[in-house]
């Protein structure tokens, strides 16, 4: 009888483990994700660059005040404009 019991157990036991690690992954996957978009919003409140200086491919470059961002939109309207 005692038998029985015990193999009863290890599966649930081990459902037990597989569930607890998923969620631990699942937790840190949050955390991580987390944590990526707070050092987004605390870079562009410092006003550094997002993308290493590249203006023309940057998600937030219509709204950037950067300098460089600035020059870049200026040329890109001198362009368009034929100057």
């Amino acid at each position: 009888m005692s038998g029985l019991l015990r193999r009863v157990g290890v599966p649930a036991r081990r459902r037990f483990i597989q569930q607890t690690l998923r969620n631990i992954s699942l937790a840190v996957l949050g955390l991580a994700g987390g944590a990526t978009v707070l050092k987004r919003r605390r870079l562009l409140r410092e006003g550094k660059c997002l993308n290493l200086g590249i203006c023309r491919n940057c998600a937030v470059f219509a709204d950037c005040g950067l300098p460089r961002a600035l020059s870049t939109r200026s040329v890109l309207a001198r362009r368009r404009d034929g100057e």
